[in-house]
């Protein structure tokens, strides 16, 4: 018999995958999944059974849904009968025809039990006869019609329903009708019933810890504390430190006096306190589809950007767009009458910032492995993410058309890691496709609509605006730049937002294709002109009210942020040179270490030596190993979690030995493992003498190479940074690795050799003993010096 996919019967039989695979796994045949193979057969049968279901389940549901405001609207409509209690009569025995009268009795005199005489005081002077009544009747004047449910005058409705309680239970001696009781479930009478037992579970519960914003101040800190600033600041002299009023605290500080006075703390940051992972609860008629979102992610080689460029192209290609495409960072791609937005981002690093930071954008993440190269430690980390993450992961194996391809190992090497494939039993959809012909891209898609079909994505779009920061930056003609991804709710031009420390007003709005738009709603990827400033990836964006209250959030998201700032930077940052002493004192126990490594092969050797390192006294423990150049993010991780960065045959990109200066961090390349290894060993016996310093004499860019018949090839320079030095040591950096180190051979200008060539000028150089030099390269000139060393 021939198989085919469920969602494709589903389609051809006009019911919802997710129908079907219900229908089908009630039958007994084991399916797992919508994109999962079953025998035709199976699905006929079953599809017979299912017949009409999801037609009259819809027809059903209609009626529902009306039945709901006729019956509030009947209760609005009656206020004429209130004179006729004959008519009311004769609506109770319609009421009691239905079977669920029986347990309001019991309900009844439990509700009424405190209200009783009460009532029976007040209306005893009225109408004795309905006294009577009343004690027992208020649940079944709610309930006793639908006429009495609606919500006027509370006193007419309770003299009506006690006529029709009364007469109801005369004639049939049955309960109220059936309406009422979840009327009266939800009503305020029985809220009291329901607190009573609250405060009794209140009292055993322990006293809760004081939060206390990180980079707290002495007198901010005593208020909190319910202490006097003067009692503060002394204790803080016995302890050895000297503050004032308004000196920010550090986090050790704060957690140091609490101990004192024995108090519970909990330090919040700005980060923490902010993190905006709101849960909203909407209804359901608020809420309609939208787009999913999805996010690509793999190594750095096997045809991302390749890949997110060919299904751009067929976008274009369909019609789609007509002028030249925005890049805001993500986009949108139409495909059998669904929209699908896709996230551009530039790599998982950019993925995990936006998720530290409460961003759940994602509905997909869609793994990329090139069939001829294999599963990479990149694609194993992205994969890490995306279920960190907790979203659908969809192995695309791209590349197929190339020589050498073999799909099939992909599927094996993934299948140990957990990802079993569809075709074998798992419930991991695998799509080959090629960036380069194009072949399986449709297939792509269609399973990435399949998987978020099951989600059931929606969201309210009458709700306030709130959205994700997708990326950020500064436009010299246009100011800053922020690309958001609406996530619920419509965000309108001129609307007054807030994302993290930054607020603004949206002046104007572009989608993805450069075109000017009034509106995004849910799902919808824009760039926003407006705001004051730049943000950060992942950043909390909402609409608020007017622009005072956006620049007071914003304005308080910008005090914590200086404050902790300041608390951090009063800390001192590790550097190798105090390991040991520390570690004698007893107040360092771990050593955060950042690696970087030019290979991944040399990054694997390190971190073996490194282990073998004996850690009696300080536990090493390697924060981030990866290959490539030293960058800023590194030096950020390092800062933040008290590291030092050690890169084998790498250097710091510019940026990074900026931020590095600014940050405090402690930067050491190596060349030889086991240099890395003696110097950890000796910081940690104390036994560093002296160390190498490097002191940075220029650097020069090559622009042109020439080859000339008796010296070689020659490199034309141009002086970037500091001077040339003929005597000076140089090392050629290519992309961020260090390719070779030596001396120079040669050193001309204008024909001429010299000794020194300034900043700005021009000059020809020989490298001594290497001549693969191309335009492009790098050329760090630098001087050694050996220093004598100090702890702490």
């Amino acid at each position: 018999m021939s198989k085919k996919r469920v969602h494709e019967i589903a389609k051809e039989a006009g019911v919802t995958s997710k129908e079907l695979l219900a229908a089908l796994q009630a039958a007994g045949v084991e399916v797992k999944a919508a994109a999962s193979n079953v025998e035709e057969a199976d699905a006929k049968k079953v599809l017979a059974s299912l017949g009409g279901k999801s037609a009259s389940a819809k027809a059903e549901a209609k009626p529902k849904a009306a039945a709901k405001p006729k019956a509030q609207a009947k209760p609005k409509a009656e206020p004429k009968p209130e004179a006729k209690p004959a008519a009311k009569a004769g609506e109770a025995p319609k009421a009691a025809a239905k079977p669920a009268a029986a347990p309001k009795p019991k309900a009844a005199p439990k509700a009424e039990a405190k209200p009783a005489p009460a009532q029976a005081s007040a209306q005893a002077s009225k109408k004795p006869v309905r006294t009577d009544g009343k004690p027992s009747d208020p649940k079944p004047q709610a309930s006793g019609a639908p006429v009495g449910g609606s919500s006027g005058a509370a006193g007419k409705k309770r003299r009506r329903v006690v006529i029709d309680s009364q007469a109801s239970r005369r004639e049939q001696g049955g309960g109220p009708p059936p309406q009422r009781p979840p009327r009266r479930r939800g009503g305020r009478r029985r809220r009291p019933l329901l607190e009573e037992p609250e405060p009794v579970q209140a009292d055993p519960a322990e006293p809760q810890a004081t939060k206390v914003n990180s980079g707290v101040t002495v007198r901010d800190l005593a208020e909190l504390l319910g202490l006097s600033s003067a009692d503060l600041i002394k204790k803080l002299m016995t302890m050895g430190e000297m503050a004032t009023l308004t000196q920010t605290l550090t986090d050790e500080s704060v957690k140091a006096i609490a101990d004192e006075y024995d108090r519970k703390v909990e330090i919040v940051s700005a980060s923490d306190e902010e993190a905006p992972a709101p849960e909203f609860e909407d209804a359901d008629e608020e809420l309609v589809e939208r787009p999913p979102v999805v996010t690509i992610m793999g190594h750095v080689d096997h045809g991302k950007t390749s890949l997110l460029d060919a299904i751009r192209e067929t976008e274009v290609a369909a019609g789609e767009a007509g002028g030249i495409t925005q890049h805001i960072g993500a986009y949108q791609v139409h495909h059998d009458d669904h929209t699908i937005t896709f996230l551009d981002t530039p790599g998982h690093e950019a993925f995990t910032a936006m998720r530290a930071r409460g961003a759940q954008v994602t509905d997909v993440a869609v793994i990329v492995v090139a069939a001829d190269d294999g599963v990479m430690p990149q694609t194993r980390e992205a994969i890490d993410h995306a279920r960190a993450a907790d979203v659908p992961i969809l192995i695309a194996v791209n590349k197929i058309d190339k020589e050498g391809a073999n799909p099939d190992r992909i599927r094996t090497d993934l299948a140990a890691d957990g990802l079993n494939p569809e075709d074998w039993g798992g419930d991991t959809i695998y799509c080959n496709v090629s960036a380069k012909t194009h072949e399986g891209l449709d297939n792509l898609l269609d399973m990435i609509i399949l998987v978020t079909e099951l989600e059931e994505l929606a969201a309210n779009p009458d709700a306030p605006a709130s959205g994700s920061v997708i990326e950020s930056k500064l436009d010299p003609g246009r100011g800053p730049v922020v690309s958001v991804l609406v996530n619920r709710g419509t965000l309108r031009v001129g609307d007054s937002v807030v994302a993290g420390a930054v607020w603004g007003k949206v002046r104007a709005m572009h989608d993805y294709l450069g075109a000017k738009v009034d509106e995004a709603t849910p799902g919808m990827p824009v760039e926003v002109l407006g705001f004051d400033g730049v943000c950060e990836a992942g950043e909390f964006v909402q609409a608020v009210e007017n622009d005072r209250r956006a620049r007071q959030l914003a304005q308080e998201r910008l005090n914590r942020l200086k404050a902790e700032t300041i608390a951090r930077r009063s800390a001192r940052k590790v550097t190798l040179e105090e390991i040991f002493a520390r570690a004698q004192e007893g107040d360092l126990k771990e050593l955060n270490i950042v690696l970087k490594s030019d290979v991944a092969g040399s990054l694997e050797a390190l971190q073996d030596e490194i282990a073998k390192v004996p850690q009696e006294q300080v536990a090493i423990n390697i924060i981030r190993a990866q290959t490539g150049g030293i960058s800023e993010s590194d030096v950020m991780l390092a800062s933040a979690s008290n590291a030092i960065i050690i890169g084998f045959n790498v250097r710091p990109l510019a940026d990074a030995r900026r931020a590095a200066q600014a940050e405090g961090v402690d930067i050491r390349t190596y060349s030889v493992i086991y240099k890395i290894t003696e110097d950890l060993r000796n910081a940690m016996e104390g036994m560093l003498d002296t160390v190498e310093v490097e002191d940075s004499v220029g650097e020069a860019e090559v622009r042109e190479v020439f080859k000339a018949s008796k010296v070689g090839r020659i490199a034309g320079c141009v002086v970037t940074e500091g001077k040339v030095q003929r005597d000076a040591s140089v090392r050629l950096v290519r992309e961020g690795t260090v390719i070779w180190t030596g001396q120079l051979d040669s050193l001309r200008r204008f024909k001429d050799a010299v000794q020194t060539v300034e900043e700005g000028q021009d000059c020809g150089i020989v490298l001594d003993g290497y001549a693969d030099v191309k335009v492009g390269d790098v050329l760090e000139f630098f001087s050694t010096r050996q220093v004598e060393q100090t702890l702490g």
